[in-house]
């Protein structure tokens, strides 16, 4: 009956001849995990495992959904932590998000009173046509608000912002003192995506889900890790 070639579509009077024929030119078959469809090379495969079957084929799992792939083909899992801290404090990172978030949240030891204002601040310094940061005339700095006992309206002290309620006084001013009522400082820099955010790492989030296609993954490691600390200008 004889067998093809599954990159040229050569026939062959045995399977023999046949991995002869491949390891001559190189026409290797890799087979599907899941539907056992066969393609040229490895790469071709893994693409068609994650967006035909959302399927890691190292773990052996199955998504539900190309983001939620996505989501685990970027995390810790599958790329480690190789974003060191701008500040050069030890810690390090998955993602670009995470390492400007520890900045911003000032959860870092060489940086302890380092704020998203002043990250903010630095990034309208590298960033003068706006690429990612608003213009705010006349912006000097976040506003900042403190509750205290008299927040308390029976069951819970609310916050006079949003309505939220937290059992603790300590739990609303960690939310008021959190981006939750502060402006947003970024944009995306997709002309055709119209999100703002309060947050570098947020911005930088939202660019690493790919959500508005503006930016592969790996692209934005690439030009966002080390903007902290660099003094290059910004700029897609």
């Amino acid at each position: 009956m004889g067998v093809n070639c599954g990159v040229c579509g050569t026939w062959f009077a045995t399977p023999r001849a046949r991995d002869q024929h491949a390891e001559a030119k190189g026409h290797w078959q890799y087979e599907c995990d899941v539907c056992y469809d066969v393609f040229g090379d490895e790469q071709e495969r893994e693409h068609h495992h994650v967006h035909d079957h959302h399927y890691c084929s190292h773990c052996d799992r199955s998504f539900q959904n190309l983001n939620n792939i996505k989501m685990h083909l970027n995390s810790s899992i599958h790329r480690g932590q190789n974003i060191n801290c701008p500040s050069n404090c030890g810690n390090a990172f998955t993602t670009a998000a995470g390492a400007t978030a520890h900045l911003e949240t000032g959860a870092c030891p060489n940086a302890p009173g380092v704020s998203r204002d002043d990250v903010y601040r630095l990034i309208r310094s590298k960033d003068p046509n706006s690429v990612i940061s608003k213009k705010l005339i006349g912006w000097y700095g976040s506003e900042t608000y403190e509750a205290t006992n008299r927040t308390w309206n029976g069951p819970a002290y609310e916050c006079y912002l949003c309505d939220r309620t937290f059992s603790r006084l300590a739990s609303l001013n960690q939310h008021l003192q959190s981006p939750a009522h502060q402006q947003d400082l970024y944009h995306c820099p997709n002309r055709g995506c119209a999100q703002e955010f309060k947050t570098l790492a947020a911005l930088i989030n939202h660019l690493e889900s790919e959500s508005c296609g503006f930016m592969r993954f790996d692209a934005v490691q690439k030009q966002m890790s080390g903007l902290v600390s660099s003094n290059r200008l910004i700029g897609f």
